[in-house]
């Protein structure tokens, strides 16, 4: 897959506010700081379509993201920043749940952790509840670029144990500096994106 355009279309905090359309979507999500706003600049080559913060949890709704004019990126609040008040945090846990739940379109979560550090209670919890919904989950490990080669395998296997990672769930290594991991996941996108013909009643709305 190329990405040949990538577009902000909307915040959403409930579910009357989401795309009414049948494109597929992908959600990305991680804790703050794990570099998730980077990491979907890089797969659509922009600089800032995602806008990143020296704010840990500014983020705090939706965000849908159109690409290729075929299907959406879905960026939700990152977890685990302690300065966001818990009732904050309430109000993401059941915006992101209800979406999870409901949302017929989601092909797959991509769930951002630190490939430097050991995975957070956090992490395992934010994976356990993915799980739990029988969702498609891929483990994006960031900031491969600031570990050594020879310690690479070591931290692979930290994530994977720490998580629990089922063997049928997807584990890639990136980093947004270096562009480690966009062929993977470009040609993942491939498999999962279904491309539908527009409905009749758009058709005949655009005539």
């Amino acid at each position: 897959m190329e990405i040949k355009s990538a577009e902000f279309l909307k915040s959403a905090v409930d579910e009357n506010s989401w795309p009414q359309d049948y494109y597929s979507e992908f959600m990305f999500c991680g804790r703050s700081n794990v570099g998730k706003s980077s990491f979907i600049n890089m797969l659509v080559n922009r600089k800032n379509l995602a806008r990143t913060s020296s704010n840990p949890g500014k983020t705090q709704t939706l965000n849908f993201f159109f690409i290729n004019e075929q299907f959406y990126f879905v960026d939700v609040p990152g977890y685990g920043f302690a300065r966001v008040a818990k009732s904050v945090k309430a109000t993401f846990g059941k915006m992101i749940e209800k979406y999870v739940k409901n949302r017929e379109n989601l092909k797959m979560v991509f769930l951002l952790v630190d490939f430097r550090h050991k995975p957070t209670e956090d992490d395992k919890l934010m994976y356990e509840f993915l799980k739990y919904y029988n969702l498609n989950v891929t483990i994006i490990a960031t900031k491969a670029d600031k570990v050594k080669n020879s310690e690479r395998a070591k931290c692979k296997e930290t994530i994977k144990q720490t998580l629990g990672l089922d063997p049928t769930d997807r584990f890639i290594v990136t980093s947004s500096e270096k562009r480690e991991g966009l062929p993977q996941i470009l040609k993942l996108l491939d498999e999962f994106v279904e491309i539908k013909e527009p409905l009749i009643e758009e058709i005949i709305d655009n005539n």
